[in-house]
């Protein structure tokens, strides 16, 4: 069967596209896949502690080494890498604050990109060990910054796309929602845009 990561994080609660736009997702992944498991990641409720010293020692302790200090502080980020691993698809509703994505979802990439785990080393450097997944992205953006002045700032999907490949998963689409803070006309058409994109991606 097959398992979908759903990871929401936005701080928003209501009247949250990407919230909105990723629930879509999820709701059609389930009719199409059914008796698929859903893992659910809310970054913004279940928000993660930033890493420490403490953590990137046990980061780079073998794991036959470590303290049970050690093994205690990297417990989460083990059960994070998992729900990964395990994960066919995932789908990451990802708003764009300050022009990147939110410092919840950073923590989330901090305690999964892991040497040895989530990628290694070989004499070409290094190479994605999350590979076979497929990654659903939806983004929202108040501005347009796929085109025009503002393209220079867009570190948004750029990051998603570039981190993400870097951990082996190559197959990412972005669904993009921008200029939703520009009138509820461009809202509306941004919305139902991301809506038809994601009904072609499921």
């Amino acid at each position: 069967m097959s398992t979908l990561l759903h990871i929401d994080s936005s701080a928003r609660f209501t009247g949250s596209i990407t919230r909105q736009l990723s629930a879509s997702y999820v709701e059609q992944w389930q009719a199409k896949n059914a008796g698929g498991t859903i893992v659910r990641r809310d970054l913004a409720k279940d928000t993660l502690p930033h890493i420490t010293e403490a953590l990137i020692g046990a980061y780079y302790t073998p794991a036959d080494k470590r303290s049970a200090e050690q093994q205690s502080i990297i417990a989460l980020s083990d059960k994070l890498v998992d729900e990964l691993l395990a994960a066919d698809t995932l789908v990451i509703g990802i708003p764009m604050y300050n022009f990147a994505p939110p410092s919840a979802f950073k923590a989330w990439i901090d305690h999964v990109c892991r040497a040895g785990r989530t990628f290694g080393y070989t004499d070409k450097g290094a190479t994605g060990l999350v590979t076979g997944k497929r990654a659903i992205v939806i983004l929202s953006r108040g501005g347009v910054y796929s085109e025009g002045p503002a393209q220079a700032l867009e570190f948004q999907g750029t990051y998603i796309r570039g981190v993400l490949g870097f951990l082996g998963i190559t197959d990412v689409e972005l669904v993009i929602a921008e200029g939703v803070s520009m009138g509820e006309e461009k809202t509306k058409q941004a919305i139902a845009q991301a809506q038809e994109k994601i009904s072609a991606n499921v």
